[in-house]
């Protein structure tokens, strides 16, 4: 080993001769910075340190790091000072507590043994020379998760002189977001009820497969014994019991009401809409004995849309069991459990409405080829009535035949699931639109099905006609409440169709539609001289069109359209 003396220079230029005699035959060994000279203490052996007192900067620069290193020692972020080499030259206590002893000298990832870099940045000091500061999470052997952010720091000509790293030990954050994943992987579960398996199953059957479900994620995810669900029974009023694991019998059976008194912990819950931890139910005037023993308990209302449902309550043997994350983790338990109580009713009622599904299918299909033969048996009766009264009888048969067709599949929608519309509408409108024969004229097969779609949903009869002259033959022949017909028709403007159907069928309303802005033919100008009251602009809505239909059936007080009014609608 070398015995002449070594001194580290803090400047770039060398000292002159103006130095004790010791120093004559030193070893001199410079640095860039100050950051660096300080990482040079930390792991080498120097005999003295040279700095030209000259230098006041310098020399500042160094009391400031000497009291920052002090501040950064006393941190609980892991601070590190890396080289370009990715060489450790400063860490404070925090950092090499992660590397489980001194790390100064090491190579970056050697010090911390090889963690394991979890993104998003995979190679951060690399990105970091490309794209600036960049933040990435890495696992340690122990198991910890550190959120790691490296700066880069350049000297004054541009060139890189080392990294700077902060690192914060996530693992709790991590632990935390683990958990609501698996709780929201769990309420998925609780969701998934294949409408498939669910037709096999009948409405117990359904309720313990959801119970189970429930059970099986409290006792895995949060670890929960001791459970109770109820839920809120719209017609009594009662909170009933769904679940009742490991309560006493007379727990169970316990009449309880949204009540902030005298019904519990659970009543005032669910009368308030607010979670409730009971540290020591001992000392809590609420609380009403659940599972024997228990000296703490957490509730939690159910809630869906604003509205509480019913509550979800859990238990403990150990007083002050429950903490305020305990109470953040089970209310989002349970709106998961409140999404998957509704998703359960809604595939019961889609279960109960699935036969009027198939019905609209059905007349779905139907609709078009039926109209085409009302169509053709009109244009023939209109050639042979007065001329051939035979034939003229034979036509009218199909023509009945054909509406028959329709009637009769929408009355056996009706009476196979009658329940499904009246839950969908209100019983005085559908009452008032129901039984409407409607005549629809245009020249677009997409509106003519969507007719037949909507109106027929609501109860109407719906017929359609491709051009004018089919519509006016058929508005002449049939017994129509009300007819539609777009302005543009292959053979007719929007004027002329509405004075052919207002010729064909005194005082029955018309409806003029028109997919476009400009109005050449200026129907509507000329069809409010005629008498037009009411006018819808496209793209008008469904329920617009619904409630123009709901106010012309009003207008006879109990379902029949009156005599006169007559309703166009257009673009802007």
């Amino acid at each position: 080993m070398s015995s002449r003396p070594r001194i580290l220079v803090l400047r770039h230029d060398l000292p002159g001769n103006n130095l004790p005699k010791a120093w004559s035959d030193a070893e001199f060994v410079q640095a860039d910075s100050v950051s660096t000279a300080l990482g040079m203490l930390q792991r080498q052996r120097f005999d003295g340190i040279y700095a030209d007192t000259r230098g006041l900067a310098l020399i500042e620069q160094a009391g400031f790091l000497l009291r920052a290193d002090r501040i950064l020692e006393l941190l609980a972020d892991g601070v590190v000072v890396v080289d370009p080499d990715l060489r450790i030259i400063w860490a404070n206590p925090q950092f090499e507590k992660w590397c489980g002893g001194p790390a100064s000298g090491k190579l970056f990832f050697e010090a911390l043994n090889s963690p394991e870099v979890l993104g998003p940045e995979y190679s951060p000091f690399h990105t970091a020379l490309s794209d600036g500061p960049v933040s990435t999470c890495f696992r340690l052997s122990s198991g910890r998760h550190i959120q790691f952010h490296v700066t880069p720091v350049y000297g004054p000509e541009g060139k890189l002189t080392h990294f700077i790293g902060v690192g914060r030990d996530v693992t709790d954050e991590r632990q935390q977001q683990q958990k609501l994943d698996a709780i929201h992987q769990a309420g998925a579960e609780l969701a998934a009820l294949d409408p498939g398996e669910l037709a096999k199953l009948n409405a117990e059957e359904r309720i313990d497969l959801l119970k189970s479900n429930i059970l099986r994620c409290a006792r895995e995810i949060l670890h929960y014994d001791v459970i109770e669900l109820r839920l809120l029974d719209q017609k009594t009023g009662r909170l009933e019991p769904l679940i009742t694991e490991g309560l006493t019998q007379e727990a169970a059976r316990r009449v309880l009401y949204p009540l902030p008194q005298g019904n519990g912990v659970t009543g005032y819950v669910a009368a308030t809409g607010k979670s409730y931890l009971c540290y020591d139910t001992t000392q809590d005037p609420l609380y009403l004995e659940g599972a024997a023993g228990a000296r703490s308990s957490l509730t939690v209302p159910l809630i869906y849309h604003d509205k509480v449902i019913g509550t979800f309550n859990v238990e403990s043997p150990k007083p002050h069991a429950f903490v305020e994350q305990d109470r953040q983790f089970l209310e989002i338990f349970c709106r998961e459990i409140a999404y998957a109580l509704h998703t359960l009713e809604l595939l019961v009622a889609e279960r109960r409405c699935s036969t009027t599904q198939s019905v609209e299918a059905i007349s779905r299909e139907v609709a078009l080829p039926v109209d085409e033969i009302l169509q053709a048996a009109t244009g023939l009766m209109d050639r042979y009535i007065g001329h051939d009264p035979e034939m003229t009888q034979r036509l009218q048969t199909i023509l009945s035949n054909a509406r028959a067709i329709k009637e009769c599949i929408q009355k056996v929608g009706e009476s196979l699931a009658p329940a499904a519309a009246e839950e969908s509408v209100s019983d005085a409108k559908l009452h008032r639109l129901r039984g409407l024969r409607i005549l629809v004229a245009d020249n677009d097969e997409k509106v003519r099905k969507s007719a037949h779609q909507i109106l027929g949903r609501w109860g109407c009869i719906v017929e359609t006609a491709r051009d004018g002259r089919e519509a006016a033959v058929m508005a002449r022949l049939g017994n129509y409440d009300l007819m539609l017909a777009d302005i543009r028709l292959p053979d007719m403007n929007g004027y002329e169709i509405f004075c052919q159907l207002r010729q064909a069928r005194p005082g029955v309303p018309v409806v003029l539609m028109s997919g476009f802005g400009y109005d050449a033919s200026h129907s509507i100008v000329k069809a409010r001289q005629e008498g037009l009251k009411i006018v819808l602009y496209k793209p008008f809505r469904v329920d617009q069109l619904l409630d123009a239909l709901e106010r012309l059936a009003l207008k006879n007080g109990n379902g029949a359209p009156a005599a006169k009014p007559v309703v166009a609608a257009t673009t802007a």
